[in-house]
C-alpha cells in the first residue's frame, strides 16, 4: 500500500493521499497533513501523532486487501454489535422516497429491546420469531417488505464473513393479507351522497373531491389553491409512499366541487388557505359514518374507501391498469392489481346474464 504526499499551495503543509492506481478517484485523501516546517512544539506534536495515525491506517488498509476472499475479519472493521452493522447498512443504502429499509431497521430495535445485539445471537429461530413479530404487528405486504429488507442486511453480513451460514436461508418473508376486505361505493351510492347533506359540508365537499381523484386523505388535507389550474392539478403532488408526481385532469363534479369552495373565500385569502378545511382524519371519519346512515349506505365506510371506489369504478369501465395505476400515483400496476380492484362480484344476475340465451327453450 503506497501512500504520496503532496505539498500544498502555500507550502506550509503536506497533505497524505491513499495511492490505488492513476485514474479518476483512486488517489483519495487520507485526511491526514503534517506541517512542512514546524515552528513549534505543539506543531512537531501534531506531526509525530499525525504520521502514528498514518501508519495505522496503512496497516489498517494492506490487512484489509490481504483479508480479501478470506474469512477473517480484521478487527477494526468487524462490529461486535449487530445493531451498528444494521445502521451502518441503512445509512449507506437508503434511497430517498424508499422508507422500508429505514423502518426495518426501526421495528428491528424494538423487536429486541436492547441497544446490543451479537451476530452470533442471529440465529434461525430468531429470524422466524422477528418475522412473526412483524406479521403479529402488520397486515398486507408491510411484514413481508421489512422482513425482506432484513434479510437483504444479513446477506450482506454473510458476505463480509459474519456468519459461517445464513440464518435467514430458510426463513422466506411472508406477507398477511387482511381477511377484513374493505368496502367500495357503487355509482348509485355516489349520487346518494351528492343529493344527501352532511353535517360538515367540508367533510363532505373533500370527501366527494376524493371519490373523483383517488386522493388520499393526506393529499386533499394539504390540497392548495394554487394546485388547481383550468382543469387539472398542476402542482407536483407528492405521493408519500412513491415519490412520484400525479398531475389529474379533473372530472366535472371534482372542479364543481372546486369552484363551490373557491365561491367562499376572496382572492386574498385563496393565495394562502387550504381548499379544505377540514378536522383531524378520526374526525372526518366520524362525519363521515353519520353522513352515511343519512344517505341510506349500510357499508363501514373510511376515507380510504374513495380511492378505492375510484379504482372499482374505473376498472367497472375497462379503464386499463396502466391508466388506473398512473391516476392514482403508483408507478406500475401491481397496487391495482392486488389491492385497488373489486373483490366481490357486483351483481351475480348481470354477470350470468352474459351466457347465451336460447329463449327459454331446453332439449
Amino acid at each position: 500500500m503506497n501512500i504520496l504526499e503532496r505539498l500544498n499551495a502555500k507550502g506550509d503543509k503536506i497533505t497524505f493521499y491513499y495511492d490505488f492506481g492513476r485514474g479518476p478517484g483512486q488517489r483519495p485523501s487520507t485526511g491526514i497533513f503534517i506541517y512542512a516546517h514546524p515552528k513549534d512544539q505543539i506543531q512537531k506534536n501534531h506531526n509525530k501523532q499525525a504520521l502514528a495515525l498514518l501508519e495505522t491506517k496503512k496497516s489498517q488498509l494492506t490487512i484489509e486487501q490481504q483479508a480479501i476472499g478470506s474469512a477473517f475479519i480484521p478487527a477494526h472493521k468487524f462490529k461486535a454489535n449487530f445493531l451498528e452493522y444494521y445502521e451502518d447498512y441503512v445509512k449507506e443504502n437508503s434511497r430517498k422516497g424508499n422508507r422500508h429499509l429505514a423502518n426495518s431497521l426501526t421495528q428491528f430495535k424494538l423487536f429486541i429491546k436492547s441497544d446490543f445485539i451479537a451476530p452470533i445471537d442471529i440465529t434461525e429461530n430468531f429470524c422466524k420469531r422477528f418475522r412473526q413479530f412483524l406479521l403479529d404487528k402488520y397486515t398486507g405486504e408491510t411484514p413481508g417488505n421489512y422482513y425482506a429488507r432484513f434479510k437483504w442486511v444479513v446477506n450482506a453480513a454473510e458476505r463480509d464473513n459474519y456468519f459461517h451460514k445464513n440464518p435467514t436461508e430458510y426463513v422466506v418473508a411472508k406477507t398477511n393479507p387482511s381477511t377484513k376486505l374493505k368496502e367500495n361505493l357503487e355509482a348509485e351510492e355516489y349520487f346518494s351522497l351528492l343529493d344527501t347533506p352532511c353535517l360538515n359540508e367540508e367533510v363532505k365537499a373533500a370527501f366527494l373531491f376524493s371519490c373523483y381523484t383517488g386522493l388520499r386523505w393526506v393529499d386533499v388535507k394539504r390540497l392548495k389553491w394554487a394546485d388547481i389550474r383550468g382543469n387539472a392539478l398542476t402542482t407536483r403532488i407528492i405521493q408519500k409512499k412513491t415519490g412520484q408526481p400525479v398531475i389529474l385532469t379533473l372530472h366535472p363534479v371534482a372542479l364543481s366541487v372546486f369552484e363551490k369552495q373557491r365561491s367562499k373565500l376572496v382572492l386574498a385569502q385563496r393565495l394562502q388557505e387550504l381548499v379544505f378545511s377540514l378536522p383531524s382524519q378520526d374526525g372526518s371519519n366520524k362525519v363521515l359514518e353519520t353522513w352515511m346512515e343519512t344517505a341510506g349506505i349500510k357499508k363501514h365506510i373510511t376515507w380510504s374507501c374513495a380511492r378505492l371506489s375510484f379504482s372499482i369504478l374505473l376498472q367497472d369501465k375497462n379503464v386499463d391498469d396502466a391508466t388506473v395505476a398512473y391516476l392514482m400515483g403508483h408507478t406500475t400496476t401491481e397496487q391495482v392489481r392486488k389491492t385497488y380492484k373489486r373483490h366481490r362480484p357486483k351483481s351475480q344476475e348481470q354477470a350470468i346474464s352474459n351466457l347465451p340465451s336460447i329463449d327459454g327453450r331446453f332439449g
